[in-house]
């Protein structure tokens, strides 16, 4: 991609940055950086094809969860190549076209993975709520229905923030504050009026960080209601126990987005690090843990991977 400046053509590309003020330990960095992305794939791996060779597997929190997994998974291959390639080779610049591609992916994942969660809080509230209709109101159709309805709603909405930004001029530096492209780094590299992207990235914030963790929260005080009129003490911390998988990855999501949040509009003025490292852990974050979460928590899956584990070992023992 190419920029014209002063009847010349000159390549335009972004130049990312690593962990400033500690870019002669890169190699070192990689390291911790390695494991979690190794973690994300294999644990998000594992999940799904757990859910997948299992048929007792095949149920609605099930399903759901695996749409999760995909997504956590989308989230991490999305980053990993100019992480690592930034920590690894020291390889900052990305095209134009690259970082907006990564743009996409970027934003589009983050958000399926907030209406996912919202996706699954649902099924929660139908299991606890209305446990003899959850069968019929959650079957194989609707689910796939939802994730479609996902999938469509995501890009829909990150298309219109990309092409109102790249329809836009940048001049000057094109030095960007994180190893990925984010459309907040991106957007203060325009040099003309932003006003429609920032009000489009406003209302698209407003949405996924305030309405969706909202209706989260609502639905969690109809489930809390309806587990209080329950009323033997054994059934009721069942019923919750059930939700505790669910309730972990919602806040490994939101108490990493709420901090970045925070800093960027109370702390503008810390240390470059200071967001650098939010950022990436916010990014991180959801891909490592959900798994963990699952895999600890949730008794079928842990089984699930116990058995897959010893019965791919059992033949080494016997030889």
């Amino acid at each position: 991609m190419f920029r014209v400046t002063n009847s010349t053509q000159v390549p335009f590309f972004f130049i990312l940055m690593g962990i400033p003020g500690f870019e002669v330990s890169h190699g070192w960095i990689s390291i911790p950086f390695c494991c979690l992305y190794t973690v994300s794939i294999v644990g998000n791996i594992t999940i799904l094809a757990v859910i997948r060779i299992e048929p007792s597997l095949q149920e609605p929190m099930y399903l759901f969860l695996s749409i999760l997994a995909l997504t956590d998974l989308g989230l991490t291959l999305t980053t990993l190549p100019t992480v690592m390639g930034l920590l690894w080779f020291n390889a900052s610049e990305i095209s134009f076209e690259a970082c907006f591609a990564q743009f996409f992916f970027l934003h589009g994942f983050s958000f399926m993975e907030s209406s996912v969660l919202l996706a699954m809080s649902f099924d929660r509230y139908v299991a606890i709520c209305r446990p003899l209709h959850y069968v019929s109101i959650l079957t194989n159709r609707v689910i796939s229905r939802i994730g479609i309805a996902i999938i469509f709603r995501c890009v829909l909405t990150v298309l219109p923030a990309l092409f109102l930004l790249k329809r836009l001029p940048f001049c000057g530096s094109h030095h960007l504050s994180h190893s990925y492209c984010l459309h907040q780094d991106m957007i203060r590299l325009v040099c003309a009026d932003t006003t429609i992207s920032n009000w489009y990235g406003f209302a698209i914030a407003l949405v996924f960080t305030t309405l969706e963790p909202l209706l989260i929260v609502v639905s969690y005080a109809l489930i809390l209601r309806s587990v209080l009129r329950i009323s033997s003490q054994g059934e009721s911390f069942q019923a919750l126990n059930n939700c505790l998988s669910h309730i972990l990855a919602v806040l490994v999501l939101y108490v990493p987005l709420v901090g970045l949040s925070m800093t960027h509009r109370f702390a503008k003025h810390a240390p470059p690090i200071v967001h650098v490292i939010l950022a990436n852990i916010y990014l991180l974050a959801p891909p490592v843990m959900n798994p963990i979460i699952y895999s600890i928590k949730t008794k079928q899956i842990r089984q699930r991977i116990f058995h897959l584990v010893s019965h791919r070992q059992f033949p080494l023992h016997r030889m």
